[in-house]
């Protein structure tokens, strides 16, 4: 059966563990691996720009044997002329898998639907898996066992971010607080979901609104963007609404003594967080950038594996 990742819980606890060992390994020895070996082609689909998502995807189908195929929507069918589903069909018979960084969540279900090889989400409004896998790979190498730890999301809970931290978090057995206004919380159907998940792992889901609250004690501290791509004029609002959210050296201090801090970038330095704590002591963000690589190379091979089986 083909399996995809479309969102954090279309892994369960134990496929993610494996995804995240598989990480390790492959870190430890990054061209041990040849699962694309031909060269066999990936699609990866942009119809956002981007720097990390490209570079670790490119570098990471190399890697493992293969040829990445880097495709603009603003230079092919899809999203035109051409749905989803049809450009699913004609790419499956060509490539042994669909990476694509979109907009609707719901085009990458119609592409998953419609295809016999796995459909990777490399971002969408709604989730951001492939960022989750580098960052708990990250949490991971520095924390060690991410089952209890407590981490903390400031900002716009709606995100993309926030709800992949709510599934994967809960997933990994963690403790998962959203600190944001109430206007900003997250979706309702998946803090459900995150509940669900955390019933079967000894995680939770925790909607805050004081940020005070939120940092004490945490083991991790996270930020993102406040104005995601294509929501650029809501910046002033943003601003406003989520200025009492920026991650700041004295919310480190609120947080555990050991936190970690991680921003899956690009950082808009000022905003939801002070140079100060992105070039501190505690941040680890340039170790989450690189993980992205080890990380989507283990979940493509990973997809691969299942795809045979």
């Amino acid at each position: 059966m083909t399996r995809h990742l479309l969102r954090d819980d279309d892994l369960t606890p134990a496929e993610q563990a494996e995804i995240l060992d598989l990480a390790l390994e492959l870190k430890k020895d990054r061209w041990s691996n040849k699962a694309l070996a031909g060269p066999q082609t990936v699609a990866v689909i942009f119809d956002k720009s981007s720097t990390r998502t490209r570079v670790s995807f490119a570098v990471g189908i190399a890697d493992l044997g293969g040829s990445p195929l880097i495709i603009s929507t603003a230079n092919s069918q899809l999203g035109g002329k051409e749905t989803p589903s049809d450009t699913a069909r004609v790419l499956e018979r060509q490539v042994a898998a669909i990476v694509w960084r979109t907009y609707a969540q719901s085009g990458l279900e119609e592409m998953a639907a419609g295809t016999r090889v796995p459909v990777v989400n490399a971002l969408s409004d709604d989730f951001h898996p492939c960022q989750l896998l580098a960052d708990l790979l990250t949490i991971r190498e520095h924390k060690g066992d991410l089952k209890g730890l407590t981490l903390t999301f400031f900002g716009d809970g709606q995100s993309n971010m926030a709800h992949s931290y709510a599934l994967a978090g809960v997933t990994a057995g963690m403790h998962v607080r959203i600190a944001s206004p109430a206007d900003y919380a997250p979706r309702a159907d998946v803090v459900e979901a995150a509940d669900r998940r955390a019933a079967e792992t000894g995680g939770s889901i925790t909607l805050l609104t004081d940020p005070v609250e939120a940092a004490a004690g945490a083991d991790v501290v996270v930020t993102d963007t406040w104005v995601s791509m294509g929501k650029e004029e809501e910046k002033l609002a943003r601003i406003r609404d989520l200025g009492g959210y920026k991650v700041t050296p004295e919310t480190m201090t609120i947080a555990d003594s050991e936190a970690i801090f991680i921003h899956c970038l690009p950082a808009d330095r000022g905003y939801e967080v002070d140079s100060e704590v992105i070039d501190g002591p505690q941040s680890v963000v340039w170790d989450e950038a690189e993980n992205r690589l080890h990380a989507q190379k283990a979940l493509l091979v990973w997809l691969l594996d299942k795809k045979d089986a």
